[in-house]
């Protein structure tokens, strides 16, 4: 006789997707699989496949996460400490590159007399060779885009280039080729790793919370955040020149305890504290932007779309708001300045130590979190500092096409029927990326010479080439395929339980022909090199 179970106890069990759940967690699948169409074009078959999802957030999808935050660990070990420089030399133009491009300028040369001529019809025709031979070109592998036909002309607004008073001067070298780091001794080629920071907002106590949230400076820490990246960039630019070189870097963006974002980096090659120093001092980054000082417009009292100006007008007046453009040619001053602060942590690095792979799990470390879960209140006062500076960023522009601009009587680049004024989808506004909108990790062009998926690509092709090496292979696994989404409500998509299940069967297939194949590749006990050793 069955145990009976009260409706508590039944509450209790697993649900079944709970279950696929844990057992792909535990085999190192994707979590949360997006269904695949697959067609067969040799044979015709269709496959619904479970594709990862790719997420790096683990609170999403902890496996895919963790395999971003491994691959991030490479592609940072092995651009660190390199001493070859890496190979970018542009392959010599193909015939067939060139000749295409050359019936494009003569393509060219017919749409300007076309439109000349008034002769639409024929300017129409042109249009549509060209971007026809514009998408040859790129699968010919020419990088890069051609000139439009019609090259919108753009205002040039000049801005002043002397650098601020109230700034250091920068010692300027020319720049070299050159991206490794340089020898010491004959035999030592150091790196270095830095940590920089933003300024101060107002004293903060232990916790990282003001010991003032009232005179703290919660505009200005805003402000900082969202154009971080753009300081950043400055501040890259002004060291190449500085040292004379092309620094490389590896770079991650995390949050302080007092919620202000700052910057890991490991750089190849040696750069003194000293210039490291002076370059964050004298580097800081103008935003020309209309000012952003008081909210003209809020409750219900907001700026309407009219129909017959195609712009937001005042409710009230009915009076056009200043476009984007008038905004812009009323800027005499920036409307925010970002600097770094006087903290700068640089640190020589050897390849090969312990102390470098130590460095690059704390770079990586928290990649597997978004900005706002690095950040976890353990009391009532460090929840208030992340909800003021989260109202903060609420009324702060992240860019020209923000519809908050629209709060100080100015319309967004671009403006439109849709926005709607204050509410803008951009995640600089958001409490998880706490104003750091961009990318989480920051790596130089020249770095290793390789991106992600090049990284990615490589562990495949060590995989397969182990397997082909002890004779296994992958015969079931169609040549010729075409991708395609499915669609919402497709009967013939499975449950995802069915899409975990699947997937976990294809990885523990998987790891036991790797497992396999490892055991092969090792032959019999003595044969080894390192059974030879002992």
């Amino acid at each position: 006789m069955s145990e009976y179970l009260t409706r508590a106890d039944r509450m209790k069990q697993p649900a079944a997707l709970d279950v696929a759940r844990a057992v792909a967690e535990e085999h190192g699948v994707c979590v949360r699989p997006l269904a695949k169409e697959r067609v067969d074009l040799d044979t015709g078959r269709v496959d619904i496949m479970p594709i990862p999802c790719g997420s790096t957030v683990a609170s999403v999808c902890p496996t895919c996460a963790e395999k971003n935050r491994r691959l991030r660990m490479a592609q940072c070990r092995e651009g660190w400490h390199l001493t070859a420089e890496p190979d970018f030399t542009a392959n010599s133009p193909s015939t067939d590159q060139r000749e295409l491009t050359e019936y494009r300028a003569d393509l060219v040369k017919a749409y300007r007399e076309a439109v000349e001529e008034g002769d639409e019809n024929g300017a129409e025709e042109v249009r549509t060779e060209v971007a026809e031979v514009d998408a040859e070109l790129r699968q010919l592998g020419v990088r890069g885009s051609l000139p439009p036909l019609d090259p919108r002309p753009q205002a040039v607004r000049k801005r002043s280039t002397r650098r601020r008073q109230d700034t250091p001067n920068l010692p300027r070298r020319p720049v070299s080729k050159r991206t490794v780091g340089a020898v010491f001794g004959g035999k030592y080629r150091p790196s270095t790793f830095l940590t920089l920071t933003l300024d101060s907002y107002g004293k903060v106590l232990g916790d990282g919370t003001p010991a003032d949230p009232d005179t703290y400076n919660y505009r200005r820490a805003a402000r900082d955040a969202v154009h971080f990246a753009a300081l950043l960039d400055r501040f890259v630019q002004n060291l190449r020149r500085c040292v004379g070189w092309e620094v490389q870097y590896f770079s991650t963006v995390e949050p302080q305890r007092r919620l202000a974002p700052h910057w890991h980096a490991a750089i190849r090659g040696s750069v003194s504290r000293a210039e490291l120093r002076a370059v964050a001092e004298a580097t800081y980054h103008q935003v020309w932007w209309p000012a952003h000082d008081e909210i003209k417009y809020s409750g219900d009292r907001l700026p309407v779309w009219d129909s017959r100006t195609k712009g937001f007008v005042d409710s009230e007046t009915r009076q056009p708001l200043p476009t984007w453009e008038d905004a812009l040619d009323q800027v005499d001053e920036p409307a925010h300045v970002a600097r770094f602060g006087a903290q700068v942590h640089a640190k020589g690095i050897l390849g090969g130590t312990e102390e470098a792979g130590r460095h690059v799990g704390y770079l990586t470390k928290y990649l597997t979190k978004s900005i706002g879960e690095c950040y976890e209140a353990s009391n009532q006062r460090q929840d208030d500092h992340a909800a003021r500076l989260q109202a903060e960023l609420t009324v702060t522009p992240c860019s020209p096409q923000c519809p908050v601009w629209l709060l100080y009587g100015v319309q967004p680049k671009g403006a439109r029927l849709s926005m709607e004024p204050g509410k803008c989808k951009g995640k600089a506004h958001k409490r998880s990326t706490l104003g750091v909108a961009g990318r989480r990790v920051l790596v130089s062009r020249k770095w290793s010479g390789k991106s992600l998926a090049d990284h990615r690509h490589d562990r495949k092709t060590f995989v397969r080439q182990l397997l082909a090496e002890v004779g296994i292979t992958r015969d079931d696994t169609p040549t010729r395929v075409m991708w395609s989404n499915t669609t919402p409500g497709d009967p013939n998509v499975p449950p995802r339980q069915h899409l975990l299940l699947r997937a976990v069967a294809e990885r523990r297939r998987w790891k036991a022909e790797y497992t396999a194949a490892l055991l092969a590749s090792a032959g019999p006990p003595g044969t080894s090199a390192t059974d030879q050793a002992a």
